[in-house]
């Protein structure tokens, strides 16, 4: 099969300290869980339970009430006990609500029961996904009924399965394709229905074909067209540029009519799968721990609201002192300076650096060597628009154009944070 990939820059990378791909193990239940009530884009959720009250497992604690918001739920049983807030990035802040565990467990350790959705209608399925807070897990957290709506009327339209493994630090996502197959699967199904998608497009990254095929294979049971496009593993190929690009190229040469393209990732159509198959909402989520500081890192499965303090102990702890802990990939993530901040629906990665991994020298001034230049997969010019954005240089060349991949600074011998500076820090902080 021809391998599609974006024509120019971008990197291929190892971390030799990402967890292993193997398995999963399933993190310890915490006697304290946090949930926020932004776990999303939008608004945050409107509590709907108070201090002293008593929650149920898979219980709405804050309800969504505009575009971009999306319900919460209670991911432990029993008594909320405080509220908690912190400052996020961009300055707004954040609140939760601290649950101490106790009673009995709704669904934990109990049959799941199965319910079926073929008879439904997109409406239907869509309200479940809605109600049970399904966010996308592996991007910003919009609501995935947000997203149905937008494309409903819109055809024709694909459904594009991400499973791009272009970043090592995706390997809770690669873990749960493997160990929920065919909720992935079936959650595509679903999707499809929820979202009146005329096809299924599964893009996986080329070196992982033969986990694609068995993919492929659970749908094709289904009377819906659906294909295998293998992509580069080249980062940033995952980013919805790179990869609607290739795919515009293999629409092209399969002589497809793909129309409209809804990508979704593996950890969210099995969130959707949960929702409508077993009536639950997201309760935990797989997540990749590990780092040159950590002991032993692993993929966890881990409840929503464990604070990552427990975690990173459940790891083994440290071997040395941190410099940086963070979440999501070292390319982009976000820095944690409260350990007692919880894993949300999108964590998909926690890490923590030694000063060797984290980079000791300082950022020193430009040397004109063009690495960034050769990286960059928009074929912009970093160097220019870093001295223009720090107000070196009168600004020519728009920096909207840049989506802050950060392949500039990975490679950037002087350490200068260009595409942060690019982009203003907008949704990243260092």
């Amino acid at each position: 099969m021809k391998i599609y990939s974006f024509p120019r820059g971008g990197l291929s990378f190892d971390d030799p300290t990402v967890p292993p791909r193997n398995c999963s193990v399933t993190a310890f239940l915490p006697g304290l869980s946090v949930i926020p009530f932004l776990q999303h884009t939008g608004t945050r959720a409107y509590p709907v339970v108070s201090v002293g009250d008593t929650v149920k497992e898979g219980m709405i604690i804050g309800r969504g009430h505009n575009s971009g918001s999306a319900n919460v739920h209670a991911t432990v049983p029993g008594r909320v006990i405080r509220t908690v807030s912190w400052q996020m990035a961009g300055g707004f802040t954040n609140e939760a609500l601290v649950i101490r565990m106790e009673g009995s467990f709704e669904r934990l350790g109990k049959r799941e029961e199965l319910f079926p959705w073929e008879s439904l209608s997109s409406y239907e399925l869509q309200r479940i996904i809605a109600e049970h807070g399904i966010v996308e897990m592996d991007g910003a957290g919009r609501p995935v009924s947000d997203m149905i709506s937008a494309l409903r009327n819109i055809k024709p339209l694909t459904l594009v399965v991400r499973c791009v493994f272009d970043d090592p630090w995706l390997a809770a996502d690669y873990v749960l394709c493997r160990e929920r197959l065919k909720a992935v699967a079936e959650g595509s199904l679903i999707m499809s229905r929820a979202g009146r998608v005329s096809r299924i497009v599964f893009a996986f990254s080329h070196n992982e074909k033969e986990l694609g095929e068995a993919l492929l294979a659970e749908v094709e049971k289904r009377d819906l067209p659906s294909s295998l496009a293998l992509v580069g593993s080249r980062y940033p190929q995952r980013n919805r540029r790179e990869l609607e690009l290739v795919l515009r190229n293999y629409e092209k040469k399969e002589a497809l009519e793909l129309g409209s393209l809804l990508i979704l990732g593996p950890a969210t159509l099995a969130a959707v799968y949960d929702a409508v198959k077993l009536k639950k909402p997201v309760l935990d989520r797989y997540v990749a721990v590990g780092g040159s500081a950590v002991k032993a890192p692993q993929v966890m499965k881990v409840r929503i609201g464990t604070r990552i303090s427990e975690i990173l102990a459940q790891c083994g702890g440290f071997i040395g002192e941190p410099r940086r802990i963070a979440t999501g990939s070292p390319l982009l993530g976000r820095t944690i300076y409260d350990l007692d901040e919880p894993v949300i629906k999108t964590s998909y990665a926690v890490f923590a650096m030694l000063g060797s991994q984290a980079g000791a020298s300082a950022e020193r001034n430009c040397i004109s060597c063009g690495e960034c230049r050769e990286v960059c997969p928009v074929g912009l010019d970093p160097e220019e628009l870093y001295k223009q954005s720090a107000g070196r240089e009168p600004a020519y060349t728009p920096a909207s154009e840049c989506h802050g991949c950060g392949c500039c600074e990975v490679v950037c011998p002087s350490r200068l944070p260009l595409s942060r500076v690019i982009l203003g820090d907008k949704g990243r902080e260092d």
